[in-house]
């Protein structure tokens, strides 16, 4: 049975006629006759060429479908030094809870959004109608927003580490930073609502820097979510 290292292996991409092989735990799979990997691309993010073993982790479903296609070969182990261990409680903790081997942060990560979107929503209804109810409402979402950040960044961080070995992608090297802004932005903003009830009622000098503040939450929440689903749902390149 042939023997493949990384190099060897990624010349069988499913590309230009070759056969599209995959790894998993050492194992060489021929997946060239599914339909699913036309092309050498499986769901659009799974490409062939390469060893899958963590992304079947992450996969709605489990390596037994691999039983399906022939073993071509095994795959050498080499050193990846761009993967950070996972430390020993968390991989316990992810083995044995079938919710954390999936995607908690998927599911966490909604409600920040929510939140962060209807804070400036819920003030611009505020300065349109002069309802004192919308900008309290607006507070209230600050506070959730701000609440369910640091949940969001709890799950982001422990799906980033299992489901990605700890691997410094553009997508998370963007969102790290610009969660950390978001969540300043949030918190100076609810502290100093909190502080100053009625800072809203004049857009001036500081009634103004404050709305801006408020703004800023929508551009970075939606940035932050789209890279984040371009990691799930990544975007089909021509």
């Amino acid at each position: 049975m042939n023997e493949f290292d990384s190099k060897k292996l990624a010349e069988f991409n499913g590309e230009n006629d070759t056969p599209a092989y995959i790894a998993h735990k050492g194992k060489v799979y021929d997946v060239s006759g599914s339909k699913l990997w036309k092309g050498g691309l499986h769901m659009r993010r799974h490409p062939a060429g390469t060893d899958l073993t963590t992304d079947i982790q992450a996969a709605p479903h489990g390596p037994e479908v691999l039983v399906r296609y022939s073993q071509v070969g095994t795959l050498k182990e080499e050193a990846d030094e761009t993967v950070v261990p996972l430390p020993k409680i968390f991989a316990w903790l992810l083995e044995s809870n079938p919710f954390f081997r999936r995607h908690p942060h998927p599911m966490t990560v909604h409600f920040p959004i929510v939140f962060m979107l209807a804070t400036p929503f819920f003030n611009i209804l505020y300065l349109m109608t002069g309802i004192k109810s919308f900008e309290v409402t607006a507070l209230h979402c600050l506070g959730g927003g701000i609440l369910f950040t640091l949940v969001a960044i709890s799950t982001g961080l422990l799906t980033w580490r299992y489901n990605y070995m700890g691997k410094m992608l553009k997508p998370v090297a963007i969102k790290i930073p610009l969660t950390i802004v978001m969540l300043l932005a949030a918190i100076v903003t609810f502290i100093w609502r909190i502080n100053d009830p009625g800072v809203m009622d004049s857009l001036q000098g500081a009634g103004i820097v404050y709305l801006l503040l408020v703004l800023s939450l929508a551009p970075l929440t939606s940035v932050i979510g789209w890279y984040g689903a371009s990691m799930t749902f990544p975007i089909e390149k021509e």
